[in-house]
């Protein structure tokens, strides 16, 4: 026996071995989807396959760590209190209702629930351009109390995303005007451009307004709104086909740099 141990850790969905000294470091790991064992003590190489054997399958590259990028070592050095990837869709209206629960016997729905219904739906629509080059942050906080509900970054360049519950509802947009079944309207689009202008002030990019309607009846749009998109949730994956105007690297770059909070401090 070489003392070693393997210790199997799932994260964010993709599984990795550990493998561990008896003190609790780790000299190596195997990395099933990528194939590959990165050995961090190359003087344990032989021990670390003999460890690992009953484990691999197939043929391995076996070799140092690769050496992270800058977007990686800016996202390693985050605070987990300062970076935003964890955020859920709709995560700061799930701990205000965590807060401060709406009562038992309510005869409507609380409107927050409506809302947060409709940040998740868009939340995943987003979460699933992941495999085309894609990044999303879910509620990311503005100074006064303000968030973006979605920040999309991908090779079609940056996007916030508004999302509104409109199920089965028939919804009126004249710019900046938007009305949602029988309720008056109000300037809605304002506050998505307003948005997506401090999210460009913070990131020094440009940083497009979407407004994502959740299942609505019908549509109507008296004029296109100025420098803004009007999409419903089945026509967010329509993203990922828009033409590329951002580099892989760049788009790390700037994902790196939206999550972390202390970059929307000041906008």
């Amino acid at each position: 026996m070489n003392g070693l141990r393997v210790i199997p850790v799932s994260r964010h969905g993709q599984e990795r071995l550990y493998v561990c000294l008896t003190d609790g470091s780790n000299i190596a790991w195997y990395d099933r989807e990528a194939a590959r064992i990165n050995l961090i003590r190359d003087d344990r190489r032989d021990d670390v396959l003999e460890a690992l054997r009953s484990f691999v399958t197939g043929p391995v590259t076996v070799g140092p760590p690769p050496v992270p990028t800058p977007a990686e070592l800016a996202r390693l050095s985050l605070h987990p209190d300062d970076d935003l990837a964890p955020n859920r869709p709709g995560e700061a209206l799930l701990i205000d209702l965590e807060r401060d629960p709406p009562p038992a016997h309510r005869l409507r729905t609380d409107p927050r629930r409506r809302a947060l219904a409709a940040e998740q739906t868009v939340g995943e629509a987003l979460d699933r351009l992941d495999g085309a080059g894609w990044h999303t942050l879910h509620s990311v906080p503005l100074p006064g109390g303000d968030r973006v509900h979605h920040l999309a970054v991908g090779p079609a360049g940056l996007f916030a995303v508004h999302a509104v519950h409109a199920r089965r509802q028939r919804v009126r947009i004249a710019d900046p005007m938007v009305a949602l079944g029988r309720r008056a309207p109000e300037p809605l689009l304002r506050r998505v451009r307003a948005d997506a202008d401090r999210a460009s002030y913070a990131l020094t990019a440009e940083v497009h307004p979407v407004l994502a309607l959740v299942g609505p009846a019908e549509v109507t749009v008296t004029a296109p709104p100025r420098a803004t998109r009007i999409l419903t949730d089945a026509g967010l994956p329509g993203l990922a086909r828009l033409g590329g105007v951002l580099k892989p690297a760049d788009v790390e770059a700037l994902h790196a740099m939206a999550r972390d909070r202390g970059t929307w401090a000041r906008v």
